[in-house]
C-alpha cells in the first residue's frame, strides 16, 4: 500500500477570534492561550460535508493522476454526515461518477481518519479493492452552540482525502496500526438528541440538545495521556526510534496538548504538523489536511516515516505507522 494522492477542501468563510469577541465574553487572548486557535474556517450556505467531501476527493484524484472510474472503494470518516440516511459515502460516489463501487462512512469522531485509513488498508489486503478514496470530512459548524463560548471557538469546517494504492516499491506501506476505544467516557464528548434514543422533539430542540456537548477539563486529562502513550507505543512496537519519524501528524485539538506530547518525546517543533491556529479542531477532516498541506509542502517524501495519531469522541484513538 502507498499513498498515491491527497487532497482537501476547505470552505472560504474566515472567522477569526475578533469575530467571537463581538458576540460573546471572551477574547483573542483568552482563546489562543487555551487552545492556540487564531482562526477557523465556517461553512456557508450550500456547503456541507459532502461538498467539502467532492472538493478534497477531486483534488486527490487529480493529485493522483487517476479518475473517479479508477477507484474501487470509498469510505468517509465523519461525525457530521450530509443526512441521517444514507452514508456520505453513497452521496460522493454519486458525484463523482464512480462505478457502482462499496461505499460507506465510519464514525469515530476525531479519530475517523485513522480508523478509516486502517479499515481501507486491511480490505485492500483481501485483494478485491485495489484504489481506495479515504475521505475526512467535517462540518462541524452544523452541530455547534454558539452560545457555549468554551466549545463554539475551538471548532471549524473542512475535509481532507487520500487515495490508497498498491505500492510501486518495496517500502512503502502501513508498518503498524493500533486503534482503541472506552466507551465509559461516550458522554464527554456527545450529542444528546436525534438519535433513536432522543428523537427529535420540541423539547430537545428548546433545550437544544442537538448540538455537542463536550465536557473540556476531562476530555483535556485523556488526550494530553493518550496522545504521548499511543506515539511512543506505535514507535516501539515497529522497533524503530520516534526520532526516525520524520512527521509526526497529530488530530488538532488543542496546541498544548501537541506540544505536550512533542516536548515529552523530545520533537523537534519541524517534526509535528500543526495547523489548528489556522483551521481550528475539524475532527475527522484534521490529520487529512494536515497531512495533505505537509505532502504538498515538500516536508515529508516517499520512504520518509509519518505516524499518524488520532484520538476523541468515543471516546476514541488510533495511530497508523505509515512510509509513504
Amino acid at each position: 500500500m502507498m499513498i498515491r494522492g491527497m487532497g482537501s477542501a476547505l470552505p472560504a468563510r474566515v472567522v477569526t477570534n475578533a469575530d467571537f469577541e463581538k458576540r460573546l465574553d471572551t477574547s483573542d487572548e483568552w482563546i489562543r492561550t487555551r487552545s492556540g486557535i487564531r482562526e477557523r474556517r465556517f461553512v456557508e450556505p450550500g456547503q456541507n460535508t459532502l461538498t467539502l467531501a467532492v472538493g478534497a476527493a477531486r483534488a486527490a484524484l487529480e493529485n493522483a493522476g487517476m479518475s473517479a472510474q479508477d477507484l474501487d472503494l470509498i469510505v468517509v470518516a465523519t461525525c457530521t454526515p450530509a443526512y441521517p440516511l444514507p452514508s456520505t459515502a453513497c452521496f460522493l460516489q454519486a458525484e463523482l461518477g464512480c462505478r457502482h463501487i462499496p461505499a460507506f462512512d465510519m464514525s469515530a469522531a476525531c479519530s475517523g481518519f485513522v480508523y478509516g485509513l486502517v479499515t481501507a488498508v486491511s480490505l485492500q489486503q483481501t485483494g478485491h479493492y485495489r484504489n481506495v478514496l479515504v475521505v475526512g470530512a467535517e462540518t462541524m459548524s452544523a452541530i455547534t452552540d454558539f452560545e457555549d463560548r468554551s466549545t463554539c471557538v475551538l471548532l471549524g469546517d473542512g475535509a481532507g482525502a487520500a487515495i490508497l494504492g498498491p505500492a510501486d516499491n518495496d517500502v512503502s506501506g502501513l508498518y503498524d496500526q493500533a486503534l482503541g476505544a472506552d466507551g465509559t467516557g461516550a458522554k464527554l464528548i456527545w450529542i444528546a438528541a436525534g438519535g433513536s434514543a432522543e428523537p427529535a422533539s420540541e423539547k430537545t430542540v428548546n433545550e437544544r440538545l442537538h448540538y455537542m456537548k463536550m465536557k473540556g477539563r476531562e476530555v483535556y486529562k485523556f488526550a494530553v495521556t493518550k496522545m504521548q502513550e499511543v506515539l511512543a507505543a506505535a514507535v516501539e512496537r515497529a522497533g524503530i526510534s520516534i526520532h526516525d519519524v520524520k512527521l509526526v501528524v497529530p488530530h488538532q485539538s488543542n496546541l498544548r496538548i501537541i506540544e505536550s506530547a512533542a516536548e515529552k518525546l523530545g520533537l523537534p517543533e519541524d517534526k509535528v504538523a500543526v495547523n489548528i491556529d489556522r483551521y481550528g479542531n475539524t475532527s475527522a477532516a484534521s490529520i487529512p489536511l494536515a497531512l495533505d498541506e505537509a505532502w504538498r509542502a515538500g516536508r515529508v517524501s516517499r520512504g520518509d516515516w509519518v505516524l499518524l495519531a488520532g484520538f476523541g469522541g468515543g471516546l476514541t484513538w488510533g495511530t497508523a505507522l505509515l512510509r509513504l
